[in-house]
């Protein structure tokens, strides 16, 4: 398992990750070794001591119409006693899209729609909610195919900024009340330096790769996110949802595997992080393992940085 997405629901924690196999598929850039193919939703009741409940299979890409392959990271949101399952899948001709599956019980199982949301692309979605409203955060960088995409429009030719321009932004956008299509143009989420300028495409340990993820601490809002090929996962803050934020430092440190991806949960007052690395299995970076930390804030807010597997 890999990729956790965690929330609280009834009172016990709910794990959405990934699930990661041996498929035989080459390794490569594109991530096409990734190769998972269902879900399963784990659960517990007591982070220190408590047993993990596997749910079983609660999604398969088999159960998609529109499915071609790769059921990368997921996420799910309630509302109005649904729970909502986002899930990023390649349709038939290998393009990522968002797809949307629905479950009366946050353990499953999830029924999916017919068709992609509209104007969905790329992958890794989070979504995070306040006052009712319903945001999601999106993107990923090489595989996760948000190179190919400028204003929400796909590229003819892939094209990467300079080192010096500004990096591709991950999108954030405000999901429909029903929850099953954006309300609105999705939009930049811009990282900022402590002077105010945006981060450039060749920092590439600060600026964004993949892995979205959004909580709220003390009236701020923290964006935080992997670099990727540097192997970090880092946070910015913000004033609201939409941002721009404000970059203020790493997370976690790099793990053994190619990179990690993370979520981060309150939770009988304390906070944790979700996270995964590939100890257990030598290495494979295509079969990775969950961690779990408690995570703590300096009385600024600062996030203390903890010190990864390598």
């Amino acid at each position: 398992m890999a990729d956790p997405s965690v929330h609280v629901f009834n009172g016990r924690l709910y794990i959405y990750p990934s699930h990661d196999r041996d498929s035989g598929v080459p390794q490569n850039d594109s991530g096409d070794h990734f190769d998972m193919k269902d879900y399963h939703v784990l659960s517990l009741d007591d982070v220190e001591n408590g047993e993990v409940t596997d749910h079983g299979v609660v999604l398969d890409v088999n159960d998609i119409p529109w499915a071609g392959r790769q059921l990368w990271d997921c996420d799910v949101a309630h509302k109005n006693g649904k729970y909502y399952m986002y899930y990023p899948l390649k349709d038939k001709n290998d393009i990522f899209r968002i797809g949307v599956a629905i479950a009366d019980r946050p353990e499953g199982p999830f029924v999916p729609k017919s068709d992609p949301m509209r104007g969905s692309y790329s992958m890794d979605p989070c979504v995070f909610e306040e006052n009712g409203k319903y945001y999601m955060y999106f993107g990923g960088l090489w595989g996760g195919q948000l190179q190919r995409y400028r204003d929400n429009k796909a590229l003819e030719i892939t094209a990467f900024p300079a080192d010096d321009e500004p990096a591709i932004p991950p999108r954030v956008a405000r999901l429909s009340e029903d929850m099953l299509q954006f309300a609105e143009e999705p939009r930049p989420v811009v990282i900022l330096d402590k002077d105010g300028k945006a981060l450039t495409a060749g920092d590439n340990e600060r600026r964004f790769f993949e892995a979205s993820w959004m909580h709220k601490y003390q009236g701020k809002y923290y964006f935080s996110y992997s670099t990727g090929d540097t192997h970090k996962l880092c946070y910015a803050t913000g004033d609201n949802p939409y941002g721009p934020f404000t970059y203020q430092g790493v997370i976690l440190t790099p793990v053994v595997g190619w990179t990690t991806h993370h979520s981060i949960v309150e939770y009988k007052e304390k906070w944790y992080l979700f996270h995964h690395d590939s100890v257990p299995s030598g290495g494979k970076t295509w079969l990775r393992s969950l961690k779990v930390v408690e995570m703590k804030y300096n009385p600024d807010g600062a996030i203390q940085t903890i010190e990864g597997s390598v």
